[in-house]
């Protein structure tokens, strides 16, 4: 028994860098699109959410993107700025704020969106059939479990409009 734990207490540094290697390629395609305009990895989250939940309060955007008020607001400013993300106050609190991509938003994000599928698409090309429902439990796994349900809604309710 001691052999399994101290086996499985082994740092995984394949997996680990692997990881780390992957999230740099899947990010680096869109990099270079929000480079030429000035943006960054930070624009590209808030704009990916916005768009997938129209409507979205700036609350539930802080959560979902786990940071503090004050870094999402240069940012999201910029973007409202710019012309990507609107902002309207809430039907019955007017002091809450929804956000909505503009169609200038909209079309930045599906850019980004093309390039990220295609880097997927073309990954899980390469893979044995039926690999992609295996990937997407793995990733889900990988969230903290207090949060896997609410991760899980978030991406049904979003995607039911898509078919």
């Amino acid at each position: 028994m001691g052999m399994v734990k101290a086996e499985s207490e082994k740092p995984r540094f394949d997996l680990i860098e692997l990881l780390f290697f992957a999230y740099r390629d899947f990010t680096s395609d869109p990099d270079i699109l929000l480079d030429k305009i000035g943006y960054g990895r930070a624009h590209h989250r808030i704009l990916h959410f916005v768009h997938r939940n129209p409507g979205l309060r700036v609350s539930d955007l802080l959560n979902i993107l786990g940071i503090t008020k004050q870094s999402l607001g240069r940012v999201l400013k910029q973007l409202v700025d710019d012309g990507y993300i609107t902002q309207e106050p809430g039907q019955l609190d007017r002091r809450e704020r929804l956000l909505y991509t503009t169609d200038k938003g909209n079309g930045l994000c599906t850019g980004l969106s093309k390039l990220q599928t295609q880097r997927i698409n073309e990954t899980i090309a390469l893979m044995p059939e039926g690999s992609d429902e295996t990937i997407k439990q793995f990733l889900y796994l990988m969230i903290n479990e207090d949060q896997r349900n609410l991760v899980a809604k978030m991406i049904a309710s979003s995607t039911a409009g898509e078919n």
